[in-house]
């Protein structure tokens, strides 16, 4: 497939690893099938993109926008004040890049450092895709959906938001190798022993308040029952939880090396975003669902159902929970090796394997249209 000399793509998007690590898989597999594409990241200066991308080493460009913010505080008030300016700053910076760098299609994966991009590109004719990840779109999906070449949607129920007719379905892209990971591999990073039933927790790339916290206070009673932690707590909340790391408990601000973890892992305990479920599912892990109570449009307790329905997962909702219930269901769920086996098995039937690879062969076609 010939798309002419030196031809780029941008992919904008980030925030959180739920915007970026599609942004991620994309670039990743468009890379492998197109050596000679030059591929050029936009992202967020406030988010994780701004650690992760340098890390990697890949071409990229830091916008000064920053999402709206929910709280009623004065620093919440503060930084929703700076938002307009911010975001006309943005836009003229993406403005410049779309006509410096003249890509043959510009992908957005949500987030507030999509959007601003995907309009100059819309606004100069150049192809569009947006992918995106949750049940119900969010606002930079639903706002651009009628603007754009192509919307592909992770799951069928977020058609009916959008007003396109431009609309595929194909799940959400994963890293490649994510579920290749090695148990002997985990056990080396991570220190931990291969004989133990293992539980991984993490509440995102940003951890979870609620999840962090319930762990603390049933971490003890499970290392000495004989099951170890694997505890990511997110790097902003690392420090109050750092006194739990122990020969059985380990503790990390952030895990770059996930194939080993979630291979290393009997269960899992999580939020319920949909890029968190793909790769679940992708890694056929049974798992305990706790979905973020402030989702928009509650998406993640549907998420999280529909993996219950199919007999993947357990589902408990935040205000269901507490340390006993949370205890009693990891200790039940981890010595139920039948049990884990057909969760597992479930798991593995809801994994959209082949979704990276449409949605990159949709974006290939764009750029020779």
């Amino acid at each position: 497939m010939s798309l002419g000399s030196e031809p780029r793509i941008v992919i904008a998007g980030g925030g959180t690893g739920g915007h970026l690590f599609p942004a991620l898989a994309i670039g990743e597999r468009l890379q492998a099938r197109e050596p000679a594409l030059k591929i050029h990241y936009i992202g967020s200066k406030f988010g994780l993109e701004a650690a992760t991308l340098p890390d990697y080493e890949l071409a990229h460009t830091l916008l000064p926008i920053r999402g709206l913010q929910r709280g009623i505080d004065a620093i919440s008030i503060g930084q929703n004040l700076l938002f307009p300016g911010r975001a006309l700053k943005s836009y003229r910076l993406a403005k410049s890049i779309i006509k410096q760098l003249q890509p043959a299609v510009v992908v957005g994966t949500g987030g507030y450092a999509s959007g601003l991009p995907l309009l100059a590109a819309v606004k100069k004719g150049i192809p569009t895709l947006i992918q995106e990840q949750n049940s119900y779109p969010g606002m930079t999906t639903r706002k651009l959906a009628p603007k754009v070449d192509c919307v592909c949607l992770a799951f069928a129920e977020a058609e009916q938001y959008l007003e396109s007719n431009n609309i595929i379905i194909t799940g959400n892209p994963v890293r490649t190798g994510i579920n290749q990971g090695q148990v002997a591999k985990g056990t080396e990073i991570f220190n931990l022993n291969p004989d133990k039933l293992t539980l991984f927790l993490f509440g995102g790339s940003q951890g979870s308040a609620a999840l962090n916290k319930l762990m603390a206070s049933i971490a003890g009673q499970l290392a000495e029952s004989g099951i170890q932690i694997l505890w990511q707590t997110g790097r902003k909340q690392f420090d109050p939880y750092r006194q739990f790391d122990s020969q059985q408990i380990r503790v990390l601000p952030f895990i770059e090396q996930m194939d080993h973890a979630y291979a290393l892992s009997n269960l899992i305990l999580s939020r319920a975003g949909a890029l968190t479920l793909a790769e679940i599912t992708i890694c056929g892990k049974p798992a305990i669902l706790v979905p973020l109570p402030t989702a928009a449009a509650d998406h993640q307790t549907w998420n999280a159902r529909s993996m219950e329905m199919a007999g993947a997962a357990r589902l408990i909702t935040e205000q269901m929970l507490s340390p006993e219930v949370l205890f009693e269901q990891i200790s039940v769920m981890l010595k139920d090796a039948d049990l884990l086996q057909v969760m597992s098995e479930k798991s593995l039937q809801l994994a959209r394997p082949e979704a990276t690879n449409t949605i990159v062969t949709k974006i290939l076609e764009l750029a020779q249209a």
